[in-house]
């Protein structure tokens, strides 16, 4: 076994952030980053659908729920046909996921590689050459990646994998102060808007079983390595919603690993179960004004046994009870249905509200974090999805669902 040599001083690690490039909207892009959405009148229930007149407002960054969950560290390591060595292992102290990144991987007909948990308890097989693509991450401080030959062919060096850079996800701790401090920098209550009370999905299972089963198809996202939203899955077919500012592009959404069933054992406890990891596919449709990516996975049939949820068409109501299932800091599924702001359940409190444009939001109080966004907001009462999480700022808001479904509907 060959240990690659990384040089963990920070001189030497380079932090990785997505690039939110807006080339896939309806509109354009608008001015700079100054203003917190807010209300408008809310005499009209719907806004009107919205046109190419229609300008961008510009829009606070620190609204925006994305974080940084891990650092990338530039890497020149290989396993080739030529070499004795056929195992490599990349460890990071107290590291919560490690994920590397092929080059270049070259193989004979039968040859494949693994990468997988020291104890193999999670592993991932590739039997296809690949370039520019990341493997999926092993959850834990080491990953172990070997080549297997069964070829016999003959010791190229041109045959086998290039590991240019891994990344090494932070831990649990790190992860909750970054989420913490930048909630603080931003505003006094930033997503979270009064106490936190946010809860695991598991300890609603007796007390709202049904919100509970509604957050099975909602997914965690790790996007390039290191950065984390939220996703679900929509319609019987392969499809999947995020936000536009999460990533808008086919080839990000194949640098998108999508977690679903990643939830605590129990209600308290620090153990979540063994996620089912599968990746971005294709992007659809992507729309700036709108927020929102429209997109499908590989390996459709692994995750479909975790349902769907159905896209409202209809206004949301003020004062309509609402949840939101979520991934927020990047932790197992947790679901906002509690609200003391709102005297103890989460309403819809604004049916009218700004997003990236004006009236294109519905606002509320329950708690989100960075990592929440692409969350769904759904009806207590029809477990719709009637709005797609995307601002925090208290009220926290989310575009009206009518206005995306009127966009991709014959799409899912």
């Amino acid at each position: 076994m060959r240990k690659p040599t990384t040089g963990r001083g920070g001189a030497e690690r380079k932090r990785r952030k997505i690039i939110l490039a807006a080339t896939a909207g309806v509109l354009a892009m608008g001015g700079a980053a100054v203003v917190v959405p807010s209300a408008f009148a809310e005499d009209d229930p719907v806004v009107a659908l919205l046109d190419e007149t229609v300008e961008l407002l510009p829009v606070d960054d620190e609204l925006l729920g994305l974080v940084d969950v891990g650092e990338v560290t530039e890497l020149s390591e290989s396993l080739t046909y030529a070499e004795e060595a056929d195992t490599l292992e990349f460890s990071e102290p107290d590291a919560g996921y490690v994920k590397v990144h092929f080059e270049r991987l070259l193989l004979d007909s039968g040859d494949f590689v693994t990468v997988s948990s020291p104890d193999g308890s999670e592993s991932y097989r590739y039997d296809q050459s690949m370039i520019d693509q990341w493997a999926t991450s092993i959850t834990g401080d080491t990953a172990i990646m070997r080549l297997h030959r069964e070829s016999g062919g003959a010791g190229s060096s041109a045959l086998g994998a290039l590991i240019d850079k891994a990344a090494f996800g932070f831990s649990t701790e790190k992860v909750d102060g970054i989420v913490d401090e930048r909630a603080d920098r931003a505003r006094p209550e930033e997503s979270v808007c009064s106490d936190d009370e946010k809860r695991a999905s598991v300890c609603y299972r007796t007390s709202y079983p049904d919100e509970v089963d509604h957050a099975d198809p909602v997914a965690r996202l790790l996007i390039d390595g290191t950065v984390l939203c939220t996703a679900f899955r929509v319609g019987e077919s392969n499809r999947l919603l995020t936000n536009h500012h999460c990533f808008t592009e086919t080839l990000e959404a194949q640098g998108t690993e999508v977690w679903f069933g990643y939830d605590c054992v129990a209600c308290g406890a620090d153990i979540a179960r063994a996620p089912v990891k599968v990746h971005g596919s294709e992007v659809l449709a992507t729309s700036k004004s709108l927020d929102y990516t429209l997109f499908s996975v590989d390996d459709f049939d692994r995750i479909e046994r975790f349902g769907y949820l159905e896209l409202a068409d209809r206004p949301a109501r003020r004062g309509e009870a609402i949840y939101i299932p979520q991934h927020p800091a990047g932790r197992p599924t947790e679901i906002a249905i509690e609200s003391s702001v709102d005297g103890g359940n989460c309403v819809v409190k604004h049916t009218v509200y700004d997003g990236y444009v004006t009236g294109s939001d519905i606002s509320y109080y329950c708690d989100t974090e960075f990592g929440s966004s692409g969350s769904p907001v759904l009806s207590r009462d029809s477990h719709q999805v009637i709005a797609l999480h995307h601002f925090g700022g208290c009220p926290n808001s989310g575009v009206n669902m009518k206005l995306i479904k009127s966009e991709i509907g014959d799409m899912i």
